[in-house]
């Protein structure tokens, strides 16, 4: 496996990295396994210290940790000081609430005269993160914050075009007070994955990432009987109803679609619209998408970025191709994207039905499906018939009959008016192949703690 910065604006190779050696690896596990005998015993008061000095190193170096973000996959630097800003409020999030969420609970039983009982939550031990690189910070953060504030510590296999972000990451924690051993970035083969994965001194594995890669991760942790937690891809439905206003709505649809480059899980992927006020959106949609202005990531000014990679670009490409060949229509809009550089030019495709493989697809990039609903109920079965459930918007002036429509359809997530809403103190995660478990909150903090019952009951009580 190839780690290397190549910047996707400029398409030039940054540099190389070299894997991870066989006995770096080992290292990196036994450091882990040695330091989690001594972290698991410390307070959360020292936990949550080093929690709050990664928020704050973050803050003060915003500027410092966002251009690496631009230079390796192309985000918007705007976009990427928000996900610096993001990752900062993840760790304090934690750093003020882990005690509280992981603090003992009473059982409420039949009969209290048979004893007490207490469910506490103690750390499992050493953690492997799996992550992608369409958010190289958040996906660390929203991982290593939690897990770290619950005495667990952690391995890191980031994506191959991003190694300096992960080293970024490694040295943050470091350089917040982190004992050598609590977090430990690597550039680990795929061999090398599962060796770690099997190691008895692993105790779990949480991965984002492609349907493809989950599929394996998972099987591997199934095999060696570890919890795993995947959080993989999503195709999520807009829905847009009769009384929807129209215009912020469609600034929402422009803005859901393509932020990240649209290379987001959450992104607004399938536009559902309600047969009556489907061509004002359609229409207003175009202009709004043929507005979006391509270029250098580090210009204020552009709001649509390249994408990771010119194979990310040659994927969606295909893709598009096979979907017109099945039937679908292509519109390409706006004017023509930068020829230098991993750019795409923003497509709509419509007419995609259920007999085009397109239908069930997630493209990752500035590729939007539109859908005409005859009414309400079929833009709900619209929205439920994919073999994805991350997460999903409805679009309404009747917030309250929003709700309701929003509690038929089937995902982890839904918003009304809104996209799919990413917070440090919302949890996220979907369902089927979207994949299971849950990042965030107090949900996220104890998908990788021993949920251990203490009972303390009279020695003359019957069995």
């Amino acid at each position: 496996m190839s780690y290397a910065t190549v910047n996707p604006f400029t398409g030039e190779l940054v540099k190389k990295f070299p894997d991870s050696t066989d006995a770096e690896v080992e290292q990196a596990i036994t450091d882990a396994d040695d330091r989690f005998k001594l972290w698991r015993t410390t307070s959360f008061k020292e936990r949550a210290a080093v929690m709050q000095k990664a928020a704050d190193i973050l803050r003060k170096s915003k500027r410092e940790f966002a251009k690496i973000l631009t230079l390796e996959m192309g985000k918007i630097i705007g976009e990427a000081e928000a996900e610096v800003e993001l990752s900062a409020q993840i760790f304090e999030y934690y750093a003020v609430n882990a005690e509280k969420l992981l603090k003992p609970e009473k059982i409420e039983v039949a009969n209290p005269d048979e004893g007490e009982f207490t469910l506490v939550h103690e750390p499992l031990g050493v953690i492997l993160a799996v992550e992608p690189w369409n958010f190289p910070y958040y996906q660390i953060a929203r991982i290593i914050a939690p897990q770290l504030s619950a005495g667990n510590t952690m391995l890191l296999k980031h994506a191959s075009n991003v190694p300096q972000s992960a080293a970024a990451f490694e040295k943050l924690m470091l350089d917040a007070g982190l004992p050598k051993g609590g977090f430990k970035n690597l550039y680990p083969n795929r061999s090398q994955v599962e060796k770690i994965i099997s190691d008895p001194r692993v105790c779990g594995v949480a991965l984002t990432g492609s349907e493809v890669a989950g599929a394996i991760v998972a099987s591997q942790a199934a095999k060696a009987l570890k919890k795993s937690t995947m959080e993989l891809g999503g195709a999520d439905a807009f829905i847009v109803l009769a009384d929807a206003d129209m215009d912020k709505t469609v600034k929402w649809a422009v803005f859901g679609r393509h932020w990240n480059g649209g290379q987001v899980c959450v992104s607004s992927k399938r536009m559902i619209i309600v047969d009556e006020v489907y061509d004002t959106f359609f229409e207003k949609y175009k202009e709004g998408v043929a507005g979006l202005r391509a270029g250098d990531p580090m210009d204020p000014k552009t709001d649509l970025a390249p994408l990771s990679s010119q194979g990310a670009v040659d994927e969606l490409k295909e893709k598009i191709k096979e979907a017109v060949k099945n039937g679908a229509k292509a519109i390409e809009v706006g004017p023509k994207v930068p020829e230098k550089g991993s750019f795409m030019q923003p497509t709509i495709l419509t007419d995609v039905t259920p007999d085009n493989p397109a239908y069930y697809q997630e493209f990752f990039g500035p590729v939007s499906m539109l859908f005409r609903a005859k009414d309400e109920d079929d833009a709900v079965r619209i929205a439920n018939d994919s073999p994805y459930g991350l997460g999903g918007s409805v679009f309404t002036s009747d917030t309250k009959h929003g709700a309701e429509v929003a509690a038929k359809v089937s995902t982890g997530m839904v918003f009304v008016n809104h996209p799919t809403i990413v917070k440090a103190d919302v949890p996220f995660g979907g369902v089927r192949n979207s994949g299971y478990g849950r990042e965030l909150t107090s949900l996220g903090i104890k998908e990788f703690v021993n949920k251990k019952v203490i009972g303390v009951v009279d020695i003359d009580a019957p069995f």
